[in-house]
Formats: C-alpha cells, structure tokens, sequence
C-alpha cells in the first residue's frame, strides 16, 4: 500500500505541482470550451492524454527512444499554445467533432510524457516500472478530473451567475493562458 500511495501521490502532485503549471495550463485549455453535458467526451480526451503521458514515461524508462530535453521543454508550452489558438480560432461547437482530436490529445500526451520521464527513470526500478507507471498514471488521471471539474464548475458559475457570455469568457481565458504558453515557449526556445 506504501508503494500504491508513494506512486499514486507523485502522479497527483506531478500535475497539481505549482512549479510546472503546464499540465495545469494544458488542462485549462483543453476544458475550457466543455460544459458539464459534454463531460464524456472531455473526460475521454483527458485518459487519451493520460495513455499518451505513460506511454512516453515507458518509452523513456526503457530507452526505447531517446528525445533531446531541450526540444521536449520546448515542445510542451508549444501544446498549451495549439490548444488555445483552437479555441480562439474555430467556429463555436467545433471542437466537439472530429477523431483527429484523439490522436492530437495522445500526441500532447506523449510530448508532456517525456518532459517528466527523465525524473521517472531516476526513482522507478526496473522491477516495479509498469506497476508503478500504472499507479502513476491513476494519480495523474485524478488530478486531471480534479481539475477539469473545477474549469467546468468555475464555466458555469461565470456564464449563469457572471451572465459573461460564452464566447468572450472562452477567448479571455485562452488569451490568459495564451499569454503564459508563449512566455514558457520563448523561455525554452531550443535554437
């Protein structure tokens, strides 16, 4: 149970983390355009980025593939900035359409997955790598629902009570996450 708490733990505190804010802002982002009819298909993009996130910890844990820190750091904030222009970009109800969105969401996963894998390698043996991904991955999924919940209960009390239309409070967000995107790709640029 130690070792289930110790993994599940680093996985809800690696996206809660207030010195990494990018999956923070990512998930911002990719809830933004939701409301809680929708929630389905939004917690389904959320498990893709999860799956995507732990396949490219794995790829990372067993040297499958080896990716420059550099550009991953640059790549990162770089997917912030791509969802948020979607938004700012696309015709309202857009984003609901499409699969291309899955393999995109699982792109972003992975790209996040290999800013972290390096730390993952360091503390997970080779004995226990799956195990403790699996666990891992639980924590990070519940700290993602954690955090889409709260975008989709702040939405909702801004547009009903706020009465600040849907569009305008959609593109202020994506503006101000937008904003921070941009500052973290500049501070990573790669070349």
């Amino acid at each position: 149970m130690e070792k289930f708490l110790f993994y599940f733990d680093l996985g809800f505190d690696h996206v809660l983390d207030i010195a990494g804010l990018d999956h923070f802002y990512f998930l911002v982002a990719l809830s933004l355009p939701f409301t809680f009819r929708n929630w389905r298909k939004l917690l389904l993009w959320v498990s893709v980025f999860t799956l995507g996130h732990s396949l490219s910890l794995l790829i990372t844990h067993f040297d499958w593939i080896k990716i420059d820190a550099t550009l991953v750091e640059f790549l990162i904030p770089l997917t912030i900035c791509i969802t948020c222009l979607s938004i700012l970009f696309q015709k309202q109800h857009s984003h609901l359409q499409g699969s291309w969105i899955n393999m995109i969401t699982l792109f972003f996963g992975l790209v996040h997955g290999f800013g972290f894998g390096r730390y993952f390698k360091m503390i997970a043996s080779e004995g226990e790598a799956i195990l403790g991904l699996l666990k891992f991955a639980l924590g990070v999924e519940f700290a993602q629902i954690f955090i889409v919940i709260f975008v989709l209960l702040i939405n909702w009390l801004v547009i009903t009570f706020l009465k600040i239309q849907s569009l305008k409070w959609k593109w202020v967000v994506a503006s101000m996450v937008l904003s921070q995107a941009l500052l973290m790709t500049s501070n990573n640029w790669p070349f």
